[in-house]
């Protein structure tokens, strides 16, 4: 069975803390950083293991993680158990996260907020302040949102030479 180098340890501890500050399992993250420094598939009484978890929690953990699309189940030739392999391309996996995270928290927040406006606009007794606050965060989710939908269909290399532009970008546009 495999067993963990202080480095990979540390690793996979901070991944975990990580996770709980964003309101993710702290097992759920750990196993996800454990399946990302794995060659191997790993079957999920290694993951139990290896992390010292309960089998069950593991199980659990392993379904939410199928479920955000960043872990896949694979077979090995001449073992029947399921093994379970995290998505490699961490380009890929960012964007899988962030349309999961798009998906549960800002669409719900968008769909509110337009609700909230056409209510707040069509209330004699709502203060103008309060109806302009709704109608710029409306706006702000609704132009994020559409950004964001935008530049989801990048290609990695498009996704890598934005990132890594930095201040070229804004001197480019007259900002910088």
């Amino acid at each position: 069975m495999k067993s963990l180098n202080p480095i990979e340890q540390k690793f996979i501890l901070h991944w975990g803390t990580m996770g709980a500050q964003w309101g993710i399992n702290r097992t759920v993250a750990q196993i996800h950083a454990l399946l990302m420094l794995s060659e191997p598939p790993l079957n999920a009484e290694e993951i139990s293991e290896v992390l010292g978890v309960a089998r069950s929690n593991v199980s659990t953990s392993l379904k939410e993680l199928q479920g955000w699309g960043v872990v896949s189940r694979v077979h090995v030739m001449g073992d029947s158990r399921d093994h379970f392999e995290s998505k490699m391309d961490v380009w890929e996996m960012f964007r899988v996260v962030l349309d999961e995270r798009k998906r549960r928290e800002v669409d719900p927040t968008e769909q509110l907020l337009s609700e909230c406006l056409s209510s707040a606009e069509a209330d004699p007794t709502m203060s103008k302040y309060s109806v302009e606050r709704i109608r710029e965060l409306t706006q702000f989710f609704q132009l994020t949102t559409s950004w964001y939908n935008h530049v989801r269909k990048w290609p990695t290399t498009a996704f890598i030479k934005f990132f890594t532009a930095g201040d070229k970008l804004l001197k480019l546009l007259g900002m910088g």
